[in-house]
């Protein structure tokens, strides 16, 4: 049942460029995106996110019913190549400027070059598709290559991607709310041992706390549309920094940092990943044989918008350049105010909506016969305690870079350019020649790779940066 409801999202995001009738049809459950899967458009404009249940359909008849009523496809090639955009676009282009400095200009090959390989993935995963009508999410065609085991292990990425996403939007509020906020609220209490910074990023998850509690998500979820606003906006304010803000740049980066690479590949692979709703984009398309074009369309937009805003914040901030672009824009000007203000008001829109997958599941395993209160009181009291864990990871851990790499090279690698390759091997094994072969085989041992130097690189980061905190 679960596995039905990223698609639902995508009509969910859908209908904002649809008639009316069309808008009226929002369903009541959404999900991420797996930034973030990312189960959904709606959910996700996350990577990730949006991230799916591992149930089956038609667990419920009444689900099924709303499910059919939901599950035209509706999406024209424009709706698709926006949803697909709104799912890629989001967290990850914050650190794009800064994982350019790093590891130096000629690592913008490295980002091209992983754009290029997970538009290939993203045309994969139509093909396994096509193979078979009764796969409509990420755990279907995992399921139908590698069966129960496959489901499994590809939720698992999927819900782990989730909440990484969760922990880093939590640390991106927490380091871009006293920049709002700076100044005007100073909160302190003597009996906690929270600095000012710590204590505005708990208020602010608990203000959004009881978004949880919410069964209807449709009256918020119009506002994962913001995604591709705020990313826009950020572009756009970085582009006016760099003509009108007075910020002396012409910054000399570096050309190569080898010994960076591994840390900064899981930051460039998380700005790609989205796999796990591209079914349910497919699914939803009027024509879905346009998968693929819809699939290179978006890569390329994501990966030039990504290209330009890296080279631009490295070229006006070189070595000082943040972990977030938005850290580094000056301050007073009323362009970075307004970025500031998208930036933190995105995470806290964001944590019902990537919430609802693990929603939907344990409302699943309930008993037909519980009540709809305590059924609210279970779901809202255990999404409260995720939340929560959350906050307290990400005020535990506030190393935004780390974080993200550790994602990008831990989850993402695998969600993004291990399994697809992996699951087209499985499906299609008997009409594929030997040069296909080898090559998703050789995309593989890559992704096997650089997961692994990547992973390692950036949990040493990120020990050496807890240690270098206790020390002082």
């Amino acid at each position: 049942m679960s596995d039905t409801v990223a698609a639902r999202i995508i009509r969910c995001w859908c209908s904002l460029f649809e008639t009316k009738r069309h808008r009226n049809q929002v369903v009541s459950e959404t999900v991420h995106g797996e930034q973030a899967a990312k189960a959904s458009i709606c959910a996700s404009c996350v990577e990730a996110e949006s991230k799916l249940c591992s149930c089956k359909c038609g667990e419920d008849e009444a689900f099924r019913l709303q499910s059919e009523q939901h599950g035209k496809a509706t999406s024209s090639f424009a709706h698709s190549v926006i949803n697909m955009i709104g799912m890629l676009i989001g967290l990850g282009q914050l650190s794009t400027p800064y994982a350019l400095e790093n590891g130096g200009w000629s690592s913008v090959l490295l980002l091209i070059g992983l754009g290029v390989m997970c538009a290939y993935t993203a045309h994969i995963i139509g093909k396994c598709l096509d193979e078979d009508a009764g796969s409509k999410t990420y755990q279907d065609i995992g399921e139908r290559a590698f069966g129960s085991k496959g489901r499994i292990v590809a939720s698992t990425f999927i819900y782990l991607e989730i909440f990484f996403a969760l922990v880093s939007y939590t640390i991106s509020l927490s380091d871009n709310l006293p920049l709002v906020l700076g100044g005007v609220v100073h909160a302190r209490l003597p009996w906690l041992h929270l600095s000012t910074e710590q204590m505005l990023t708990v208020m602010a998850v608990l203000v959004a706390l009881p978004t949880l509690w919410l069964r209807d998500l449709s009256s918020i979820s119009f506002l994962s549309f913001g995604g591709i606003l705020m990313s826009l906006l950020i572009f756009a304010t970085v582009a006016w920094v760099a003509v009108f803000g007075g910020v002396q740049g012409s910054h000399e980066i570096p050309a190569l940092r080898a010994e960076r690479i591994p840390g900064i590949s899981g930051l460039y692979v998380f700005s790609f990943a989205g796999h796990i709703v591209f079914p349910n984009i497919y699914t939803a398309m009027k024509d879905p044989s346009k998968f693929t074009k819809v699939s290179v369309t978006s890569f390329a937009i994501v990966s030039t918008l990504y290209t330009a805003l890296a080279f631009m914040g490295a070229w006006l901030f070189g070595p000082a350049v943040s972990s977030q672009i938005t850290l580094s824009l000056p301050p007073r000007i009323v362009a970075t105010k307004v970025a500031l203000w998208a930036t933190v008001l995105t995470p806290m829109t964001k944590y019902a909506l990537e919430f609802a997958p693990f929603a939907i599941q344990l409302e699943q395993r309930l008993p037909l016969s519980m009540g709809w209160r305590t059924r609210t009181l279970i779901r809202g009291g255990v999404g409260s305690v995720l939340l929560l864990l959350v906050l307290a990871l990400a005020l535990a851990v506030p190393y935004f870079e780390h974080v993200l790499s550790l994602t990008g090279s831990l989850v993402s690698v695998a969600i993004s350019v291990v399994f697809p390759c992996a699951f087209y091997l499985r499906i299609c094994w008997a009409r594929l020649s030997r040069p296909a072969v080898a090559f998703n085989a050789g995309l593989i041992l890559f992704g096997v790779v650089l997961a692994v130097a990547g992973t390692v690189s950036s949990f040493a980061a990120l020990l050496r940066s807890i240690q270098r905190a206790h020390s002082h």
